[in-house]
C-alpha cells in the first residue's frame, strides 16, 4: 500500500500542497511501481531437471510415528530428514493441524494424499 498526497497545483496554497505529487508525478509513481512489481517475477519452487540427482541429499517431511486416518497431525508426528521424497520442510506449518485421510506408518514420506 502506498499513500501519497496529490494536488493539481503545488503552489495552490493548501496545507499539504508543498509535499504533494502533481498529476504527472503521480503517473510516474504508478508506472514505476508497476515496473518494480513486475520485475519481481514469479518464484518457481518445483524441482528442476538439474536438481534430480540431488534428491537423496535434500530434506523432506517424514512420519516419525504411526498415525491413523482421522487423527490430527502435530509436530510430534513429522520430522524433516533425508532423502527428499516427501513434502518440503517449508510445508510443515501448512500441514500441522490437518486431518489424516489415510493411515501412515513411521518412516513413510509425507505426501499430499495423506490429508483431507
Amino acid at each position: 500500500i502506498i499513500e501519497k498526497h496529490v494536488t493539481l497545483d503545488r503552489n495552490g496554497g493548501g496545507l499539504d500542497d508543498s509535499f504533494s505529487l502533481e498529476p504527472k508525478e503521480l503517473k510516474e509513481l504508478c508506472t514505476g511501481t508497476k515496473t518494480a512489481w513486475e520485475s519481481l517475477g514469479n518464484v518457481d519452487y518445483s524441482m528442476k531437471s538439474s536438481e534430480q540427482g540431488f534428491v537423496k541429499v535434500r530434506r523432506s517431511l517424514y512420519f516419525v510415528k504411526d498415525i491413523k486416518q482421522g487423527e490430527v497431525i502435530t509436530e510430534a508426528h513429522v520430522k524433516s530428514i533425508r532423502p527428499g521424497y516427501g513434502l518440503k520442510p517449508k510445508e510443515l506449518n501448512r500441514i500441522l493441524g490437518s486431518i489424516m485421510a489415510i493411515n501412515a506408518h513411521k518412516g513413510d514420506s509425507v505426501q499430499e494424499e495423506h490429508f483431507i
